[in-house]
């Protein structure tokens, strides 16, 4: 894949916005402060939030509130109050977050025959990265195929890989870390792609060992009823704790999985997790005394 265009000068919040979208399209805006847990979403067209009113508020929020800012890639219906899948109105964006060695990840796609010339490409921490395509003529079912192809494929983030999905803005601060970190994009094409522009297998695989992708949980829950998301939730949890991750991790990946369904999603993945932990540690208190915990053959499914 030829790169067209590189590293032109890294483009404003609202000149980001005025090239993704349409005035009148309806974009939801997500403004996140984890240390607070609180998570505000504001809907509204691409022209206001565009706006310097808009802006200088979404300014206030990350600079003097600490709180992170993210942007759906996909418009939602006129009507539209909520961000699910029914209120979306079209597909204009595709597009993979690399959490994980992402500079790989990173000069993998740059490399590849499979995907075209990216449209963007974010910097929003430290070796990680969020690619953008912009599609025109794509309907859901097909962008989501994508999306989990290209999770896939390039070892993205298996949990980024919805339609109602929000990537962070760029031109503010990234406050997941200690220190903060200015999110930059870089523009690399003003094509506007096809589904035959992208030559992945879009049939279902699953995402691999050591990734969470609640897809899998779903499919692990089948049996005599279906498991809620919180018996999901939790366990991933207890296997991922299991396997040795650390639990502030758990935690995060849960709370940020969730951070758009939940109204506290970190209180609602410290609950999960520390849920998880108490079970481990009964299990390995029973074992140690010969015994095995009640219905456990019950309560956790099959991985």
């Amino acid at each position: 894949m030829n790169t067209e265009n590189p590293d032109k000068n890294e483009i404003t919040a609202p000149n980001y916005v005025r090239a993704n979208f349409d005035p009148s399209d309806r974009l939801a805006v997500l403004v996140r402060n984890r240390r607070r847990g609180d998570t505000l979403q504001r809907i509204s067209t691409a022209v206001r939030i565009a706006a310097p009113q808009f802006q200088d508020w979404l300014r206030y929020k990350n600079e003097r509130d600490g709180s992170d800012i993210y942007l759906g890639m996909n418009p939602l219906k006129p009507e539209a109050r909520t961000r699910t899948k029914d209120d979306i109105q079209a597909i204009k964006h595709l597009y993979i977050d690399l959490d994980h060695d992402g500079s790989k990840s990173l000069a993998a796609i740059q490399q590849s025959d499979l995907v075209p010339t990216p449209s963007y490409v974010l910097s929003t921490s430290p070796d990680k990265f969020q690619v953008i395509w912009k599609v025109e003529g794509v309907t859901q079912e097909q962008a989501e195929a994508f999306l989990h192809a290209l999770a896939r494929e390039f070892d993205g983030d298996p949990a980024a890989t919805d339609s109602t999905r929000v990537l962070r803005l760029p031109g503010f601060a990234n406050k997941k870390y200690e220190e903060d970190f200015q999110v930059v994009v870089h523009a690399h094409t003003d094509r506007t792609y096809h589904t035959r522009d992208f030559r992945l297998r879009t049939d279902p695989v699953d995402s691999g060992p050591g990734r969470w992708n609640p897809s899998r949980e779903r499919t692990a829950a089948s049996g005599p009823r279906e498991l809620s998301q919180s018996e999901r939730d939790w366990a991933y949890a207890k296997r991922a704790l299991a396997r040795g991750l650390p639990p502030e991790e758990v935690m995060r990946d849960i709370a940020e999985f969730r951070a758009h369904e939940k109204y506290d999603p970190d209180d609602y993945a410290q609950r999960t997790v520390a849920k998880a932990q108490a079970e481990l540690n009964s299990q390995t208190s029973s074992r140690s005394a010969g015994t095995a915990p009640a219905n456990e053959g019950n309560r956790e499914p099959s991985h």
